[in-house]
């Protein structure tokens, strides 16, 4: 009876994790709600997503909000330009579509702007958890989400299978839609960004140092290799995070 009782039961630990993710789906969606704010919510999110699965001390609420805060910034900045290049191909796209002259620039054209946007759908995948994850300028986070992208081409592939599929399988039947829709309001995004995050822990290992313990206390710490530029882990952690902690 103890044992069922036990809140450190592998059951209690399960619906503890199961309603973080729904409090923190539901923040995501609230600080989407502005548009403009888009990025660092998204950045927020990953940024408890990947203490979730590294298994580190994080309180969603006040952890998202200190990111969502210390990102903001460079988050909407990030996201009006990702908004900015989805608004122009989706144009281009469409006025290929509509071509009737020349079937076969237009298949030349469709084929190009359709390549541009996995690469484009490939950089948005990495961009925001390189932003939770790592403090750099713009350029280099849009750098280094591309060049992640295609070094890490199998786990980019899988991250993209999993953004894409549940949307085709969703507007495929009206019924699953709706069922999909409230999956989605409760738990959908942040589920989706913890199952990424499992991959990005790994890939992201590869870019910190083995003594990352000592890294988190210098401010200045700065990882220089031969491709990616300036992969500084963030040192953020509020003070309210790190006075829970020390309770």
């Amino acid at each position: 009876m103890k044992g069922i009782l036990n809140l450190n039961n592998p059951f209690f630990r399960f619906m503890n994790r199961v309603a973080d993710l729904i409090i923190l789906n539901l923040l995501c969606i609230v600080c989407c709600l502005p548009v403009i704010t888009i990025g660092p919510a998204i950045t927020a999110m990953f940024y408890v997503t990947l203490k979730m699965v590294r298994n580190e001390e994080c309180y969603v609420i006040k952890g998202f909000f200190h990111s969502f805060r210390d990102n903001l910034k460079q988050g909407i900045l990030i996201h009006i330009i990702m908004l900015f290049i989805s608004a122009i191909l989706f144009i281009d796209l469409y006025f290929c579509w509509q071509m009737k002259a020349n079937i076969s620039l237009c298949k030349i054209l469709i084929g190009l702007f359709s390549a541009l946007s996995v690469i484009y759908l490939m950089v948005f995948i990495y961009i925001y958890p390189l932003l939770a994850r790592f403090s750099n300028t713009t350029k280099n986070l849009f750098l280094n989400a591309f060049l992640m992208s295609i070094r890490h081409l199998p786990q980019t592939i899988a991250m993209l299978m999993l953004t894409v599929i549940p949307f085709v399988i969703m507007f495929s039947n009206s019924i699953i839609l709706d069922w999909g829709l409230l999956l989605y309001a409760l738990v959908g995004f942040s589920g989706m960004a913890t199952l990424s995050s499992f991959l990005f822990v790994n890939i992201f290992d590869k870019y910190t140092p083995k003594t990352e313990h000592v890294a988190r206390e210098l401010d200045d710490v700065e990882i220089e290799t031969s491709v990616f530029k300036n992969l500084q882990p963030t040192n953020k952690t509020s003070k309210s995070e790190d006075s829970n902690t020390t309770e």
